[in-house]
């Protein structure tokens, strides 16, 4: 990426840290007395994304000096971005009608399937890996609740 993109961008995902950071002190603490609530995560959330950000824009200033253009020569890919854009559209809008489970497989399928075709077995087995194991230490340990299976497959 070029200089001044990952600088813009590194200023805005510390901004966006900041208030995620923010919004998540306005989330009521646990009510029974356990020190991790609800606000936690979501403030270590945006309290990760704000080092991050510091930790790119500090790689910007040992970027070598600008050459023509600053872009390296790099052409973007926009088919991929508009690809992996579509199907995060379709993940939030198919959340709650097909579930955590199915709904995370399919996105991170076609994200992996966008960003590196073939390896279809690879593919499958860390996006079923992923989106069943996150479902279950959330939902079963950590007893939060996520969209379960949908109805329709009688499971």
């Amino acid at each position: 990426m070029s200089k001044a993109f990952d600088r813009t961008l590194s200023i805005v995902f510390l901004a966006v840290g900041t208030a995620f950071a923010y919004g998540s002190l306005s989330i009521s603490s646990s009510a029974y007395g356990s020190h991790v609530g609800p606000n936690i995560f979501p403030l270590g959330l945006g309290i990760l994304l704000m080092l991050i950000s510091l930790r790119l824009f500090y790689e910007t200033l040992k970027y070598p000096a600008a050459s023509k253009g600053d872009g390296h020569g790099k052409k973007l890919d926009y088919k991929r971005f508009l690809v992996i854009l579509a199907s995060m559209i379709g993940y939030i809008m198919l959340l709650e009608e097909i579930g955590y489970v199915i709904s995370t497989f399919i996105f991170l399928m076609i994200g992996f399937q966008t960003m590196e075709r073939g390896k279809w077995l690879y593919s499958v087995i860390i996006s079923a890996g992923f989106s069943i194991g996150v479902y279950y230490v959330y939902v079963e340990l950590l007893q939060g609740t996520l969209p379960g299976l949908p109805s329709w497959l009688g499971l």
